[in-house]
């Protein structure tokens, strides 16, 4: 097993691909805009060089993204019986997190940036400080010696937008924007990519985004946001949980408001939690409490209990964060 943030582990994970022919290509359930462009831009790569790939995926990709070119191909499914001669899987802290079976009978190449991560590949790639795994990918490219085309510039430009808050979290670096600024040369246009990420909404995830948002909560000191949906009322609204896409950013564009917790219903007493922050307010650490992980400004977990009394205990661990950046005087 090799395990390492260096340049030499690069130049291994471009070996191990390089003497390989047909892959697979997975993510964590749920893929956000990180996973599916690192994914895609490692697919149009490793297709370049005439390799054959899969890309597979529990979950479908978010609803914004559907246009975009690859996303149609993306098989989903719980299970793989032919991992190939390797599985690359690409910003996930732990081989279950996939949700997809039968991976762990391949030879896995693990990609991540995430704090946490189990080191369960027989190769692992880890670099916390690549503000998207589309960065790392980006290298990978590069190290490939494939030429940044338009199809694995537009993905990869994908996954740094989203990954980073729209270039709002702290995880940029000057490296980040030098990314970009060679995507954009590449030809991807950064206001078509943002129109179609972020003004695609159906009428139903506006009404959505309205019924939650009006059921937000603050705590005592209006610093934390608490915000909840659960099926009924999503379907009441005429949307469904993938709507709410995007949704925890929106109480973050309030002053005063430095976190956000967001909790979605999974079933009866059963809550997926994401939350987000500003600044070095570390929410991140909430998160590993409840087995989860991400980064300091966005992170998420699951939780089980009564939503309230969750509410409660999220909100007084999320204030000890806040007062550990701006203790009392």
């Amino acid at each position: 097993m090799t395990t390492a943030t260096d340049a030499g582990t690069l130049a291994q994970v471009a070996l191990e691909i390089l003497k390989r022919q047909r892959f697979v290509i997975a993510s964590h359930i749920r893929p956000d805009g990180d996973a599916i462009g690192s994914q895609l831009a490692m697919a149009y790569a490793l297709r370049h060089l005439g390799k054959q790939v899969r890309v597979v995926n529990r979950d479908p990709a978010p609803p914004p993204l559907s246009l975009f070119p690859g996303v149609a191909d993306i098989e989903i499914a719980e299970r793989v019986d032919d991992p190939g001669d390797a599985v690359i899987v690409m910003e996930s802290g732990d081989l279950s997190r996939t949700g997809v079976a039968g991976l762990e009978r391949g030879f896995v190449i693990n990609i991540d940036h995430h704090v946490g991560n189990t080191m369960f590949g027989a190769v692992n790639w880890l670099d916390v400080s690549a503000a998207a795994c589309g960065e790392m990918v980006f290298d990978l490219v590069g190290t490939l010696g494939v030429p940044l085309t338009y199809e694995i510039a537009l993905h990869l430009y994908i996954a740094i937008l989203t990954d980073t808050g729209s270039f709002r979290y702290s995880n940029i670096t000057p490296r980040t924007f030098d990314i970009c600024r060679q995507c954009v040369a590449a030809g991807v246009k950064p206001p078509d990519v943002a129109r179609s990420i972020f003004d695609s909404n159906s009428l139903g995830r506006l009404k959505l985004f309205g019924a939650v948002l009006s059921r937000m909560e603050l705590d005592d000191t209006g610093r934390v946001a608490t915000i909840a949906v659960d099926r009924r009322l999503a379907a009441d609204c005429g949307g469904t949980y993938e709507d709410t896409e995007g949704l925890i950013n929106h109480p973050l564009t309030v002053n005063d408001i430095q976190a956000v917790v967001f909790f979605k219903e999974v079933g009866p007493g059963d809550w997926r939690v994401s939350m987000r922050s500003k600044g070095n307010v570390d929410i991140n650490a909430v998160a590993r409490e409840f087995g989860g992980g991400g980064h300091k400004n966005a992170s998420g977990c699951g939780a089980v209990g009564q939503l309230e009394e969750l509410k409660r205990v999220f909100q007084q661990k999320i204030t000890a964060q806040l007062d550990e950046v701006t203790p009392e005087t």
